[in-house]
């Protein structure tokens, strides 16, 4: 199982998931566990972002598909429903969070994926759907999901030994310099697999997740190793 920090190829993903993730948003993929894949890259599709020390996520909805001759998906509200009238991810993530502001359901748990590099992803964490809206953007109306990290040990896939700090998602910016710094392999012995963004100062000890400087590539036996120490 992963934890907040981890390196995940493309292919290790749909495997773990047994899908072959297309989209960028899985409503109850597994059980109650949904899924969103997120990037803030130049290139990025969506406006996401990402809030309070990097507690809180705001995700933007998707766009309806392009169609040969149809309109440009992004001149159109993004939709609620299918061509077939079935709800679209956006409407199901929206009623989810609508029903935990008024108090009928617990919030949603979902797994949050991001693009650091062609075909890389990390892992960012559990969050909790917390509020959903409608807002303009130009002369369209977008989907709005604000989540927000689960500080708590991650219900899914954590393990004792991780420290508060892995749970501090580490910006965008951070993990793309990191990743480029230290050439997509563990600082320690170069292996490439099973990599994880490690804090060298420990959240927890007053590291910071902001700086390239306090962020490391690790396998996972270095960073099994490694804890929290301070080195």
């Amino acid at each position: 199982m992963h934890s907040p920090g981890d390196v995940i190829s493309y292919l290790e993903m749909c495997r773990d998931w047994n899908v072959s993730f297309q989209k960028g948003m899985y409503f109850r993929l597994r059980g109650p566990i949904s899924v969103l894949l997120m990037s803030r890259r130049r290139d990025a599709m969506y406006q996401d972002q990402v809030e309070d020390d990097g507690k809180t996520l705001i995700y933007e909805g998707h766009d309806a598909p392009r169609y040969k001759d149809g309109p440009d998906p992004k001149q159109v509200d993004q939709p609620k429903t299918t061509p077939r009238g079935t709800p679209t991810q956006n409407e199901l993530f929206y009623k989810a969070a609508q029903r935990f502001k008024n108090g009928e359901a617990p919030p949603e748990k979902v797994q949050v994926f991001e693009k650091v590099h062609a075909g890389i992803w990390a892992y960012n964490g559990v969050f909790e759907l917390v509020d959903s809206w409608l807002q303009p953007s130009g002369a369209r109306k977008v989907f709005k999901f604000k989540l927000k990290l689960v500080d708590a040990a991650d219900p899914v896939s954590a393990t004792p030994e991780r420290d508060l700090e892995q749970t501090r998602l580490i910006p965008t910016s951070v993990k793309l310099a990191v990743w480029k710094r230290d050439k997509g392999r563990c600082c320690k012995c170069g292996s490439s697999d099973n990599l994880h963004f490690d804090h060298i100062l420990p959240y927890s000890k007053g590291g910071s997740s902001l700086v390239a400087e306090n962020i490391q590539l690790l396998c996972v036996r270095h960073n099994l190793e490694k804890h929290d120490k301070i080195e």
